[in-house]
């Protein structure tokens, strides 16, 4: 959840760190702080708030050193203040420390260590710098040592790095369950908690495995196992360009990314010589299970019935925190499939780790190369929609969509239980979806036009059937992560077995009803909403006539395969959500509580 960066060389360190920084703020704004090594020094600031703040205590600051680290906080483990912001450092200020994630045992630790230490804050975090303190006592010249010594009395999910004042120019890092990456330039290295803070400097990443520490100086890196093995680094070369991992002239990323999903939907669907290139699935296969969390456990949902349409495989979709924990039935004969954008999700891996251990093949799908569940999947099917730097997902959710597509065709051919003409068919319109996207985008005028209509909700209920349950309980979401308003997302046939109670003159309804098999079962569904004074926006077909007499405001979206429906219903329940939010104010690419990527469980 928090974001960690380090920096050693010869450039301007406090100037990289905030630099990099920036580019990690949405995996947590509740504080931020940097520490620098100076000859035998260190020098550090931290404050609340954003990159901003810390930005605004360092004006005219001079903070010369050869390497530091950056932090950027979301609060676990003690509230916001100054205190509980990182970096920590031990009572000698010697040794100062970052950290993302939880250490489970901090209250014991504690506990053992306040005899003789002195803390300053209520983070679990403060233990470890006390911790390597004691260590280095016995290997003052082994600064990885200590570290190494510190994590064996620690339990939890953590990356951390620590710097010494007595070994300037170095730095130590540890990945225990949490992601962190290396980036290996010219006389210079780096790390990150994401690649897309260091992409400005180097594409060449190494990823640390699970339980690897790692020592980091000018000259180069080096790589130890949880044993003290060491290991040559193996890089990975990181295609994306800048140009998509900044603003540009959109007020926020999240607008950039949504208007971004005519050339993301392009790329993942044009020019492909076959559906799924090189993805091979054991013939036995007869059962699926995904897991996901979030809006990826949405774009699960869609696949789900993909699958059981086009292959005729029953497929079981589950939130990864639940999976984790059930005695779901996995084997030989099942297929896992994991969906996460970081490849990074701590309740994803965790079920992939499980189903690996049943023997079930783990296909995963996800938008970083080198993560870690890229590295722990039999298979992978790489997105292609570049970063996202928005907390709240968008063109990575239709990029999802469309690999839970493409599988679905792949598995159906495979498996001979789809007709040619009907993959020719899927593919034909596959190519039109990017044009499609663009008219909608061209539209995006009228939603605005839809808020000034309907005024100001205090609550929304979101429906849709089939194909578009997913999609009514993804725009739910976004309304809710971004603007704050209550949503809900609900079966439009559900309704009268109980939701409708809710409904009146206050509570507004958005019905995804485009054309297909069950377009006027959902017109006689929100016929029950307007019943009751509901008020009523339909996304809907262009030329839908049933719908313009149910709706209070309709949303057009052009023609397309039902299958393909949700890709292009999403994208106005995108622009509603956001701009509802951007009219009450909020804080559209920093959501309060939220952060990007969860790390932790």
């Amino acid at each position: 959840m928090c974001g960690i960066v380090g920096y050693v060389g010869s450039r301007d360190v406090l100037s990289v760190l905030l630099d990099a920084l920036k580019r990690l703020e949405y995996r947590g704004y509740d504080s931020a702080g940097v520490v620098i090594t100076n000859g035998k020094s260190l020098l550090h600031e931290k404050r609340t708030g954003n990159i901003q703040a810390l930005q605004g205590a360092l004006h005219g600051v001079r903070m010369d050193g050869t390497g530091g680290l950056g932090h950027t906080r979301w609060a676990t483990h003690g509230g916001v203040s100054r205190e509980n912001a990182h970096p920590h450092l031990s009572c000698d200020s010697r040794i100062a420390v970052v950290h993302n994630g939880i250490v489970e045992n901090y209250a014991e630790l504690r506990k053992e260590l306040a005899p003789r230490h002195r803390f300053t804050s209520v983070t679990d975090t403060e233990v470890i710098p006390h911790l390597i303190e004691e260590a280095l006592l016995l290997s003052p010249h082994d600064p990885l040592g200590a570290l190494r010594a510190a994590l064996q009395h620690l339990r939890g999910s953590f990356a951390l790095s620590a710097v010494f004042a007595d070994h300037p120019g170095v730095l130590t890092v540890a990945r225990v369950n949490c992601p962190i990456v290396l980036g290996v330039g010219d006389g210079e290295q780096f790390l990150a908690s994401d690649v897309s803070a260091i992409l400005p400097y180097t594409r060449t990443i190494v990823s640390l495995e699970e339980g690897e520490m790692a020592t980091l100086r000018a000259s180069g890196i080096e790589i130890f196992d949880a044993g003290g093995r060491p290991r040559a680094p193996r890089s990975v070369q990181i295609p994306w360009s800048m140009e998509v991992a900044n603003k540009g002239s959109y007020p926020h990323f999240m607008l950039k990314e949504i208007f971004e999903q005519k050339r993301t939907v392009a790329s993942e669907v044009i020019g492909r010589g076959d559906l799924l290139e090189g993805v091979r699935v054991p013939s036995g296969i007869g059962r699926v299970v995904i897991t996901a969390c979030g809006t990826a456990w949405h774009a699960g949902l869609v696949g789900k019935l993909a699958i059981e349409e086009l292959a005729r495989l029953p497929v079981d979709v589950w939130t990864a925190s639940e999976l984790r924990y059930s005695d779901c039935p996995l084997g030989p004969e099942t297929l896992t499939v994991a969906i996460s954008q970081s490849g990074e999700t701590a309740d994803t891996l965790a079920s992939v780790r499980l189903a690996r251990e049943s023997g079930s093949t783990v296909l995963a799908v996800t938008n970083v190369r080198g993560s870690t569940l890229e590295r722990e999947a039999d298979q992978v099917i790489p997105m292609r929609c570049g970063p996202e730097r928005g907390v709240a997902a968008t063109k990575t959710y239709t990029s999802q969509l469309l690999q839970m597509i493409l599988l679905a065709m792949h598995l159906g051919r495979m498996r001979r239980t789809l007709p040619e003409a009907r993959i020719l068919h899927l593919r034909k319109e596959l190519q039109l979806l990017p044009d499609k996207i663009g008219e909608i985008l061209d539209g995006a005028a009228t939603i605005e036009s839809c808020l000034e209509e309907i005024g100001e909700p205090s609550s929304f209920i979101y429906l849709g059937r089939t194909y578009n349950l997913p999609t009514a309980c993804e725009g739910a979401l976004k309304m809710k992560e971004i603007s704050y308003v209550h949503a809900e997302g609900y079966g439009a046939g559900e309704m009268k077995h109980g939701p409708l109670a809710l409904v009146d003159a206050r509570m507004t309804c958005v019905a995804i009803a485009p054309a297909g098999r069950v377009t006027d079962k959902v017109v006689s569904n929100i016929q029950e909403v307007r019943a009751r004074d509901g008020r009523v926006i339909t996304v809907g077909t262009r030329g839908d006539e049933r719908l313009s007499s149910v709706s209070d405001f309709a949303i057009e979206i052009p023609p397309c395969d039902e299958l393909l429906s949700p890709v292009l219903g999403v994208i106005p329940l995108q622009l509603l959500a956001y701009q509802l939010a951007v009219r009450l104010g909020r804080n559209v690419d920093q959501p309060r509580n939220l952060a990007k990527s969860v790390t932790v469980e």
